[in-house]
């Protein structure tokens, strides 16, 4: 299949921009590549202290250099009901590695925190950088250089994104991600956002929206909404980093076991060692990175990856731009409704065809690159699957050819809209991205007078008054990641959907970021540079007219530009945004942050290599099979 002309022109052109850091990236991956066992380059000392406690035959295979050993790097923790079943997945885990001659070792556990916990609350500042966090935990885990492979469990927001930047750093072992999996579905979501109203317009009491909360977010696995946790699932399954289908098969039920063992499998069957070398960074590439941006794009994923794609491309020697989001997304079909662009949950979204119907229409569409590395090989096209169990064995059978559900997910020749829903924005305030996806087409352009506000307790509290019953546009500066971390703004929602509601014409505009579950009120968002970066957004004034046209892709203050000339950013006390909570522990990656079109990392891009100086060392590298 030929791919799309804008598709494969967006991926020239990152291909081109990317390949002085690719280039030194994949050089640095082979040099830490080992075509023994990776343990080979550790001294007896080093290595008696890496398996000192473990049972005498493990032991002995790893004495002898003849086995391969596989990390097991986990987000568990039990509070958080998407990464409470990892519990079990080690012990399944090492079972199946054993039996298949290797050995697995837990290597070390990550952070994992809950946005649906932190949201609103002083906690919520730390969430973006724990993405870093978990990278930095992630390479801790794999320094001990005892291992042939990885697998890695993790799936929500900042977790998935921060262990494959942490892989991608190790690029040189194969990585296999498994999932947890969703809960199984509760209250419909129709019926939790209207309660959720409700109580923010003073008709029900706290006791009705907890039970709500409790009847919605019930059991052990992910929210079964499509916000950041379910996007990274789709997105590990476009990446080929996932065993096909994998990624919404329900908790402690026994496929999901047996994927977690056929999983571990499959890791220890794509090491040096084996016949099918395909180490984490070579599937990991600009054509790959590109599949990923096509079904976010196609499903409506969260706007929280055009923060984390452009991470983890970095991470990899890729560089990308909301240019090529903007792009892809004029020609990428919406061929999905999930919650919040619809009514469906991810459970729904499975049985009506799930993750292997997406990726083939959009290979059939020549949407996606299909001659990439996987997990499983050298094409995307072996992931068009979805798995059922036959006695303890798992099959992988052709995703099916129709829709269980057209009002859930639909062909790429009759979808939902043309295009993917999602828009850059520019203008005198900045470069943002809206998704307007969940967004009605009569609010996709908002002309109002801005109410600036610089912290979200002020517009709640401006809201609560009775003060914003009117047209409006919602400015809340210093929200980057240098000023406070970037939190997600989603307790502003309910309230704007209520006057959207009530017939006003309202809109956000903010350097911080949206949830996942971002929907039908217009937001720009993670404008570009932040206010405390020198970004325009801090001189807007209460009363400036503001134009958000998600059509036209601008983002304007109509204010003459002799007096925006003039104007200078208000300074605003931060000081108790950096304090308490943690939050003093986090201030190394407030000053060194990059900005949000650039993933907000911590990290750079691999220096870059002079074409002379890349020549010259290639040609002192032994040689190796080409890949």
């Amino acid at each position: 299949m030929t791919v799309q002309a804008s598709v494969a022109k967006v991926t020239e052109r990152i291909i081109a921009r990317s390949q002085p850091y690719r280039s030194a990236y994949l050089a640095r991956l082979e040099h830490a590549r080992r075509q023994d066992v990776q343990r080979g380059a550790l001294s007896c000392t080093n290595l008696a202290h890496g398996f000192a406690a473990f049972p005498v035959n493990d032991k002995l295979r790893l004495k002898q250099d003849k086995s391969s050993s596989v990390a097991i790097v986990s987000s568990y923790n039990d509070m958080l009901s998407a990464h409470q079943p990892f519990e079990r997945y080690p012990q399944i885990i090492k079972d199946a590695v054993h039996a298949a001659g290797g050995v697995a070792q837990f290597a070390g556990g990550t952070p994992a925190m809950c946005d649906g916990v932190t949201q609103g609350q002083p906690g919520m500042e730390l969430s973006l950088f724990s993405r870093d966090a978990i990278a930095m935990a992630t390479a801790i885990a794999l320094s001990h250089n005892m291992f042939d492979a990885a697998v890695y469990l993790g799936i929500c927001d900042k977790i998935v994104p921060g262990l494959l930047i942490g892989a991608l750093h190790f690029g040189h072992l194969p990585a296999v991600f498994i999932p947890g999996g969703p809960m199984t579905s509760g209250m419909s979501n129709k019926e939790k956002v209207r309660i959720r109203q409700l109580y923010a317009e003073g008709k029900v009491g706290r006791a009705e929206l907890l039970e709500a909360e409790a009847q919605s977010y019930h059991s052990a696995g992910t929210c079964t909404f499509y916000g950041t946790a379910n996007s990274n699932q789709m997105l590990m399954e476009a990446l080929g980093l996932h065993l096909p289908g994998s990624a919404f098969i329900t908790p402690n039920t026994p496929l999901r076991d047996a994927l977690t063992a056929e999983a571990a499998r499959q890791a220890l069957r794509i090491t040096d060692r084996g016949n099918q070398y395909l180490p984490v960074g070579h599937v990991v590439s600009e054509k790959s990175i590109v599949n990923a941006i096509v079904t976010l794009l196609a499903t409506g994923g969260s706007t929280n990856h055009t923060l984390h794609l452009v991470a983890i491309a970095k991470a990899a020697g890729i560089v990308i731009d909301w240019n090529d989001f903007d792009a892809l997304s004029a020609v990428v079909p919406l061929i999905t409704r999930i919650y919040p662009n619809g009514d469906a949950d991810v459970n729904h979204f499975h049985a009506a065809g799930g993750t292997g119907f997406v990726i083939r229409e959009l290979l059939d569409a020549g949407l996606m690159h299909e001659d990439v590395k996987t997990i499983l090989g050298d094409s995307l096209r072996a992931h068009c699957a979805e798995p059922f169990l036959e006695g303890e064995t798992v099959v992988f059978k052709a995703a099916p050819e129709k829709s269980g559900d057209d009002s859930v997910v639909r062909t790429a020749a009759a979808p939902f809209s043309a295009d993917g829903g999602l828009r850059l924005l520019t203008g005198n305030l900045g470069r943002s991205v809206i998704k307007i996806s969940a967004v009605k087409q009569q609010h996709w352009v908002v002309q109002a007078p801005a109410v600036v506000f610089h912290s979200q307790d002020a517009f709640m509290k401006a809201f609560r008054a009775g003060e914003l019953d009117r047209d409006f546009i919602a400015v809340l500066s210093h929200q980057g990641p240098r000023a406070n971390g970037m939190p997600e703004l989603h307790a502003l929602t309910p309230a704007l959907g209520i006057l959207q509601d009530a017939g006003r014409h309202v809109a956000l505009v903010t350097d911080g970021r949206m949830s996942g579950a971002s929907g039908k009120v217009p937001a720009a968002i993670h404008v570009t540079p932040e206010v405390l970066a020198g970004g325009p957004l801090g001189l807007v004034r209460t009363g400036d007219m503001i134009r958000l046209d998600a059509e036209k892709g601008i983002l304007e203050a109509l204010v003459p530009a002799e007096e925006w000339a003039q104007r200078q950013p208000l300074e605003i006390d931060l000081s108790a945004n950096h304090v308490g909570m943690g939050r003093e522990l986090f201030a190394m990656f407030r000053t060194t942050v990059s900005a949000a079109e650039e993933g907000a990392t911590s990290f750079g891009l691999p220096p870059a290599i002079p074409a002379s100086a890349e020549t010259a060392e290639s040609a002192q590298q032994p040689q190796k099979a080409t890949l």
